[in-house]
């Protein structure tokens, strides 16, 4: 698959411990997509372990990602490496968004 590829490029260039490791967490991601398509009886069963594989820590927060996760979900198992690599962005963006937001510390307002 050519997401995994591109990914896997990138992790080869990554200086950045915290982005190599989620460059390495989401190549496993996929490679666990591919074999779910591979063994799931139909679309609805693909989806619903392919939804549950990490995306988020525990998957606590993954309904968040709901969206933009089910249009990857679909594209990977039509098999569609343009739409993946779309849907791959779009669920990308929202996921750092949701990190970032996690991971940032509200600045204190000076009082008035």
């Amino acid at each position: 698959m050519r997401l995994i590829a591109d990914l896997e490029n990138l992790l080869k260039e990554e200086q950045s411990l915290f982005r190599g490791q989620l460059l390495r967490e989401d190549i496993a991601r996929l490679r666990k997509l591919q074999e779910l398509v591979k063994v799931a009886p139909d679309i609805a069963a693909f989806k619903k372990s392919g939804m549950r594989i990490g995306w988020t820590q525990g998957d606590a927060r993954t309904h968040e990602l709901r969206e933009p996760l089910e249009r990857l979900l679909d594209a990977f198992y039509a098999g569609n490496e343009e739409l993946v690599a779309d849907a791959w962005q779009a669920l990308h963006r929202a996921r750092m968004e949701k990190l970032v937001g996690c991971l940032s510390t509200p600045v204190p307002r000076p009082a008035d």
